[in-house]
């Protein structure tokens, strides 16, 4: 698997962090940014990330700011791409199960380095069930195709 992985100033030590819990699970990686706790906007990293996932160019991504929120939202307003905050192992496990979400977004300021990793080994090691689920993400696809968005 190889993904992209980004964050702003709030989320860069993390981002640096988390590098080796990737490695540990044999996630190869593109770092998009920022390489500095310098103050950047989010949006820039969100969407090299989101369009790396939606041009095929990676997998998935990783994305990491204060709270994770602005992230995710740059993130989808991307087309191909299902960014979800997670906080704990359960709601990115079911991010994966339940809705296929394509990029992780993670909340630097309200969960510690290990819980990060906890989450990322999760997000990154859980599948799609498809099944009664497949249908209700190809009602998000279809919301794309209308452009309503």
């Amino acid at each position: 698997m190889k993904i992209a992985i980004g964050a702003d100033h709030a989320g860069f030590e993390e981002k640096e962090s988390i590098k080796s819990t990737l490695d540990a699970l044999g996630i190869e990686f593109i770092d998009f940014g920022t390489m500095s706790a310098d103050s950047v906007d989010y949006p820039d990293f969100a969407r090299k990330v989101a369009e790396a996932v939606a041009n095929g160019e990676v997998d998935k991504g990783l994305l990491m700011c204060g709270s994770g929120t602005g992230m995710a939202i740059s993130a989808n307003k991307v087309k191909g791409v299902r960014a979800a905050v997670a906080w704990n192992d359960d709601i990115a496990r079911l991010a994966r199960q339940h809705n296929n979400a394509n990029v992780l977004a993670l909340p630097a300021r309200f969960a510690s380095k290990d819980e990060m990793a906890s989450i990322v080994k999760a997000f990154f090691t859980t599948d799609f069930e498809g099944g009664r689920h497949a249908p209700r993400v190809d009602k998000i696809s279809q919301i794309e195709r209308d452009d309503l968005c």
